[in-house]
């Protein structure tokens, strides 16, 4: 009887056994942390992108020689801080010194040659007025013998004589006035200073106090000495290798290599989370997206890649996104070229643009350390002509400034 009750009792459920108990526990566990996992994509995590393909990048100013020369003193080595107008490196400016010289000499003779055209143009105006007296006279002469040779007081053969002496007279005449329109045309309407042979040997003068001001090279900003290529004695010339390489580190940027899919909601302006690998989690940067790129990195590389091939493989690009840092925390937390960082940029604010709307309007980068002042060297140019002519030298002066 038993047997048959426990034959006739009615089935218990999968989910009221022990088995399915402990299914049903896990099935509302995984459905719980799916649950938790979008709560989190949906109100966090999806309004931030970020990557660890993000490394430190810098500007790198080279200084290089705008003159030849050679090196005899070298005044910064690598790592150390430098400001800007500082003295990096100097060459031997004996040559340039006596080019300078030389120029000046060359000044000093065109001044005179110059004042012996002047003098010449006078002295041919002169020479024209005085022709012109002989040909008012030959006139005279020849009108009063015709007037004598109706009362037969004169030949004929003293007219014809009177006749071809004002026919000479007006042929000096014609001749020198050419020769003082030819003297006038290498003068002009200008003085010895303004003459434009004074004013090339003057330039020539300027250039060469140019040459001598450039034998000393020195920083056009402050920052670190990265790179040091310049070893004393060594001969070096204008286009050729960087002497040293300068780095800013205030000006240091992350750039930030994120995947094409991350980048429909990325925009300038927006915040970013920046992480070092150098300091860890412990330390973080605050910046911003200044700019996005306008290809991927493939698209600008050397040798760029051919997709119209067989073998053809999808692979998601990059694009680099510039990001600005706060010079504060740079300062606080040094950093080095091309260290790897962590990047996250929060993306919920979308009102930016995506890329830039209007002209930089100040330069990225200036300096001022090679405007080389050149009132001594004007004042040495006007000495120069005053030593060697009698004309003032306001106008020369006047023009310079």
């Amino acid at each position: 009887m038993a047997a048959t009750a426990s034959t006739h009792a009615p089935d218990q459920g999968f989910f009221q056994t022990r088995r399915g108990r402990w299914l049903l526990i896990a099935i509302a566990f995984f459905i719980l942390i799916g649950l938790l996992w979008w709560a989190y994509w949906y109100f966090h995590a999806r309004f931030y992108q970020d990557t660890d393909d993000a490394y430190v990048a810098g500007d790198l100013v080279n200084v290089m020689s705008q003159v030849s020369g050679t090196v005899i003193s070298i005044g910064a080595d690598e790592t150390d801080f430098v400001e800007a107008g500082q003295e990096l490196v100097r060459l031997d400016s004996s040559d340039a010194e006596i080019a300078l010289r030389d120029s000046e000499a060359r000044l000093a003779r065109a001044v005179r040659q110059t004042r012996t055209v002047f003098a010449n143009r006078d002295q041919l105006q002169a020479v024209v007025a005085q022709r012109r007296a002989d040909l008012r006279k030959a006139q005279s002469d020849l009108d009063r013998r015709k007037d004598l040779t109706r009362t037969g007081a004169v030949s004929a053969e003293e007219v014809s004589h009177a006749q071809d002496a004002l026919s000479a007279a007006r042929d000096g005449l014609v001749a020198a006035e050419k020769n003082l329109a030819a003297s006038a045309a290498l003068t002009g309407q200008t003085g010895v200073p303004d003459n434009p042979d004074v004013q090339a040997a003057a330039t020539d003068v300027e250039r060469s106090y140019l040459a001598v001001r450039r034998t000393r090279i020195h920083a056009p900003m402050s920052g670190y000495i990265a790179k040091r290529a310049v070893q004393l004695g060594e001969r070096v010339a204008p286009g050729g290798q960087p002497l040293l390489s300068i780095v800013p580190l205030e000006r240091l940027r992350i750039e930030a290599n994120f995947k094409e899919v991350q980048l429909s909601q990325m925009r300038i302006g927006q915040p970013v989370r920046i992480i070092a690998d150098l300091y860890g989690g412990g330390v973080e940067y605050h910046g911003t997206v200044a700019g996005l790129g306008l290809g991927t990195g493939a698209a600008f590389a050397l040798l760029p890649a051919q997709n119209a091939t067989g073998n053809w493989i999808k692979v998601v690009q990059r694009v680099p996104v510039r990001i600005v840092l706060d010079p504060k925390e740079l300062t606080a937390h040094p950093l080095r070229v091309g260290l790897s960082t962590k990047a996250q940029v929060d993306v919920r604010d979308v009102s930016g643009a995506i890329l830039a709307q209007a002209p930089r309007q100040t330069p990225v980068l200036a300096t001022s350390t090679y405007d080389i002042d050149r009132e001594e060297i004007h004042a040495r140019i006007a000495h120069i002509i005053e030593e060697n002519t009698v004309e003032g030298t306001n106008r020369f002066a006047a023009r310079r400034h």
